[in-house]
This record gives C-alpha cells, sequence and structure tokens, in this order.
C-alpha cells in the first residue's frame, strides 16, 4: 500500500505540490545601482544584471529593472515585445554627476532609498498583483539593502507582502559593515553567488543561499571575425607570448602581480607582451610605476573603440616597441573577445574574488585562464585553467613556461574552458534560480 502512495505522487502529481512559478503568474522586479546603460555599467555587476533580465525576459516573464540610468535617457524603456522594462531612477540627481553611476553615490544611495520603495509599490507591484500575478523582487549590493527592507515594510503595510518573495544578493562584500544585518535577515532571503562568499557571510551571521552568476549563451558562438581577428593578431605578434589582463585599477585585483610576472618572463628571456585595460582609479599609476621600474616598456594605446579591427591594428603598430600595452578605451565585447582567444593568458588573477565573471567569459572564448583560488568555483587547476594559490609572480611565469613547454597541455586547456562555460550559461543558471526560488516560496507559504 505504502508502494503505490509513493508511486501516486510522483511526476506531475509531486510538481504539484510545489509552489509554482510560471511566466503567466509570475514578475521580476531587480533593484541595482548598475545596469545597462554606459552610464551605468561598470563591472560584472552591471554585466550580471543586464543578462540576468533579459535572460528572464525571453524565458518569458515580465522583468523590470530599477537602476541608476543615464540621466538623458528616456526614465522608462521597454524591450523585447514589452517583457523587459528599465525603469530609471534619479536622473535628477545623475543630472549633476556626469561621470557615472558611482559619482554622487551617497547622495543617490539616499535618493534610491527615498524614491523607489513608494515607485515600486505603485508601478509594479500593485498592477502585477492587480492582474493576478505575485512578483519576485531581488536587489542586488549594499547600496540596495536598506532600500529593500523599506520595501518589505511597505508592502506589508500595504497588505501586498505575501504576495512578494524578496531577496538581497551580495556580489561582493563591500558595504558590508554599513548593513543592518538583523533586519536584512528578518525581511529577505539572503543570497550569494559562490562558496567562498557564503563561507565569508557567515562572519555576518548568514547562511546565504548560493546561486552563481552566468554569462549570456552568444558568448560560445562568437561571429567569424572574432576567431580571424584573433590568428592576425597573432600573427603579426608572431614571436611573443601575450598575456591579457582586464580588470579595475584595484590592489584586490593583483596588477603589481601582472606586471611582475611579465618582467620575470622577460628577465628569462620571454619577451612578452601584456595588454592591459584597467580603466580608471588611482591604482593605476602604482602600478605603471611598478611597471617601469621593473624594466618593462610601456606604449599608451589609442583607439576606435566600436571596431575591433582597428583595436588591433592599433595594438600591432604599438607592440615593437612596448612590453605592456596600456589600452585607453573601453573595449566592445567583440574586441574582448579577440583577446581572449588569442591570448597564451587571460590574466583573472584577483587576490578576493567573488565569483570571476571575466575569467568565466575568457573561458568562453576558449582562452587560457589564470584565476585565484577564493570564489572562482569553476576553476580547476590545471584542468580548465590555472588556479593561482599565491601572490607570488612567479607562480604566474611557472605556469606561463609549463604551458608554453607544452602546448598540447594549453590546448587541453582551452577545450576545457569552453565546455565549462557552456555549463554556466544563463539558461543553465535560470532552472537553478527557479528551483531555489520555489524552495524559498514554500518557506514564504506559497501553496498552490
Amino acid at each position: 500500500m505504502a508502494v503505490e502512495a509513493w508511486d501516486l505522487i510522483r511526476g506531475e502529481t509531486a510538481a504539484d505540490l510545489l509552489p509554482r512559478l510560471p511566466p503567466e503568474e509570475t514578475e521580476f522586479l531587480i533593484l541595482c545601482f548598475e545596469g545597462p546603460d554606459s552610464y551605468s555599467r561598470v563591472g560584472g555587476l552591471g554585466a550580471r544584471v543586464t543578462e540576468l533580465c533579459r535572460a528572464l525576459a525571453e524565458s518569458g516573464y515580465q522583468t523590470h529593472l530599477v537602476f541608476i540610468g543615464d540621466p538623458m535617457l528616456p526614465e522608462r524603456e521597454v524591450s523585447l515585445e514589452g517583457r523587459l522594462c528599465l525603469h530609471r531612477r534619479c536622473g535628477w540627481i545623475s543630472r549633476y554627476y556626469p561621470g557615472g553611476v558611482y559619482e554622487g553615490e551617497e547622495a543617490k544611495v539616499a535618493d534610491y532609498r527615498a524614491e523607489v520603495p513608494g515607485y515600486a509599490l505603485a508601478e509594479i507591484i500593485r498592477p502585477a498583483v492587480a492582474a493576478g500575478r505575485r512578483v519576485v523582487v531581488m536587489a542586488e549590493e549594499w547600496q540596495t539593502a536598506a532600500v529593500a527592507c523599506d520595501l518589505s515594510d511597505t508592502l506589508y503595510h500595504a497588505g501586498l507582502r505575501r504576495r512578494t518573495l524578496m531577496l538581497w544578493n551580495a556580489n561582493s562584500a563591500i558595504g558590508f559593515d554599513r548593513l543592518d544585518w538583523p533586519r536584512l535577515r528578518t525581511t529577505q532571503a539572503i543570497t550569494t553567488v559562490s562558496r567562498w562568499m557564503k563561507h565569508l557571510m557567515w562572519e555576518w551571521g548568514c547562511n546565504a543561499i548560493v546561486i552563481p552568476n552566468g554569462i549570456p549563451a552568444r558568448l560560445l558562438h562568437p561571429a567569424p571575425r572574432v576567431e580571424r581577428l584573433a590568428r592576425a593578431l597573432r600573427q603579426q605578434i608572431p614571436a611573443r607570448p601575450l598575456l591579457v589582463k582586464v580588470a579595475r585599477w584595484d590592489p584586490d585585483k593583483r596588477w603589481h602581480m601582472a606586471v611582475e610576472a611579465v618582467a620575470g618572463l622577460r628577465k628569462r628571456g620571454v619577451p612578452a607582451l601584456l595588454i592591459a585595460r584597467g580603466g580608471n582609479g588611482d591604482h593605476g599609476a602604482d602600478v605603471l610605476r611598478n611597471a617601469r621600474a621593473a624594466g618593462l616598456r610601456i606604449a599608451e594605446v589609442e583607439g576606435e573603440a566600436a571596431d575591433p579591427a582597428a583595436v588591433v591594428e592599433a595594438l600591432v603598430a604599438a607592440a615593437p616597441e612596448a612590453d605592456l600595452l596600456n589600452v585607453q578605451f573601453c573595449l566592445s565585447e567583440a574586441a574582448l573577445q579577440v583577446f581572449y582567444r588569442a591570448a597564451d593568458g587571460v590574466l583573472a588573477n584577483s587576490g578576493r574574488e567573488p565569483f570571476g565573471l571575466v575569467g568565466l567569459e575568457a573561458m568562453a572564448a576558449g582562452g587560457v585562464v589564470y584565476t585565484g583560488a577564493t570564489g572562482e568555483d569553476y576553476a580547476r587547476p590545471f584542468d580548465n585553467a590555472v588556479v593561482l594559490e599565491t601572490d607570488d609572480p612567479r607562480e604566474i611565469t611557472a605556469a606561463a613556461l609549463e604551458l608554453l613547454a607544452h602546448p598540447e597541455q594549453a590546448e587541453c586547456l582551452r577545450r576545457e574552458a569552453r565546455e565549462t562555460a557552456a555549463r554556466y550559461t544563463w539558461d543553465r543558471v535560470l532552472p537553478l534560480l527557479l528551483r531555489r526560488l520555489r524552495y524559498l516560496a514554500m518557506v514564504e507559504g506559497w501553496e498552490q
């Protein structure tokens, strides 16, 4: 009899016991400072929310992103047949800070907190509930933590809190010392992007649920010109090992380690060339001073960011007289794919990395990626990546020499890297996200 009863709750019957989150009954609201605008997209967070929102909308979910947008663009913008809606907020204050989303950060944090709870209730959540849908609210990073808590209270007083599922996600530990952790734990389900971050958050009294980042599937299928330009770059710089590093000028990104590794290769007679894109930041001046002190010749590279062919041409022209090419402009997705594919090594060697989105993007291009050993859960030492255990530049130098001596190992790393990246596309990550949400919905009492 017990066996028969067990058989009865298999399959569709068992699924009926879980809370459901079908697109026709569920909307998503993402709260984040960063977003898809050039003004708003600074690093991995901007890439995350842009691609997450697109993936949700392409899966059929009505998706809203409320962010600090370009003040010169419309406050509301709809795409993907109406399923993706961008809500640009705090435009009046952003006009005073043309330097980007984090210029005037404290003023924007205060304005976002004052404005967003009421706006989200009136413009997004109340209409969704009136249409018979529930809303999943996902807030990102410390700037939105108080907003998420305030929104929870606002919804409670409006009688709508049980129609929403609220999550706050940590992509890094920045700002943890500013958070009201007891209130956050009470009002939000807390998530993060890697096991390393989960363990870090234990120190703050949180047992966060891990939901990894993803990458767009298109990165696995670059345009034919990417492979063509990668070959051209290698052919025109034929006798020099090529290393690439794309990261903020920030001590955590271990720029000094990268520069000193290149100097170490050159001292051993290996004429390595480093392509560096660091963006803004005072730390960049220190890195370049260190590079010069280590004997590296530096060339500042200007070019047309939108045209990968022009970028390659500018690099090739500057390479003969340089050991470090300091790229002075933002790189397009296609240009980055060219670099990652052409390089003998992509140095994503952060000392403290919550997830490592750049490393995963480079893997998708078939790059040989050097990661750190913190939040890069996807990286396996000398299987799909070079995983660096120290901050000693000689560790990079030794690994680079080994792969130059055994190019077949490098090719194996490239193949495994692409296979790994394929497991982290958003269309693979979303099912895990939805499984986590079904569990959280059960905890919240979302019974069918």
